[in-house]
């Protein structure tokens, strides 16, 4: 390397620079801050959601023994692969054209609502969980994760409108 090249302007770093601008110039320019907010969505899921899941399992424990301990604790881990699973999927279709993110969205939500239909239909007949402790886990976590990442969208900055560049 000669005195007058430095580390950031070597022929092979310009070129890496300019293939991820190539890239970024190449990607829908919503991808961006879309991910950005799926990103904080599931930090404040993440962060909210489990303490209200353990408020649960604590007191179906004391209320239902063992069984709603077990209850409470397969209804919260139920709900929270539902709720990151929506934001996963909101990530991996941030920089898709519109009509597929929809596809994806409502595809989704159907697979969501089989697969939790499915899962609880294969536990109705498991005598070692309490229904009633799954059931208000399941819904106390799914509400308080659908509050919160409401919440987050409302504080998030994200330009409605993002003008195309020339």
């Amino acid at each position: 390397m000669s005195d007058t090249e430095t580390p950031e302007t070597t022929p092979e770093t310009s070129q890496a620079t300019a293939q991820a601008k190539a890239a970024s110039s190449a990607e829908n320019p919503h991808a961006a801050p879309v991910r950005q907010l799926a990103r904080s969505m599931t930090r404040a899921s993440l962060l909210f959601t489990p303490p209200f899941i353990l408020v649960c399992i604590v007191l179906f424990t004391v209320l239902n023994g063992l069984h709603g301990f077990l209850g409470a604790l397969v209804g919260g881990v139920l709900a929270m692969v539902a709720s990151l699973s929506t934001l996963g999927m909101m990530k991996v279709s941030a920089g898709q054209d519109p009509s597929l993110v929809m596809l994806i969205a409502l595809g989704g939500y159907a697979a969501k609502v089989i697969l939790l239909f499915l899962a609880l239909t294969l536990l109705k007949g498991v005598t070692v969980l309490h229904p009633l402790s799954l059931g208000i886990t399941m819904i106390v976590a799914i509400l308080v994760a659908a509050a919160v990442e409401f919440a987050t969208f409302r504080k998030a900055r994200i330009p409605t409108i993002i003008p195309a560049s020339n």
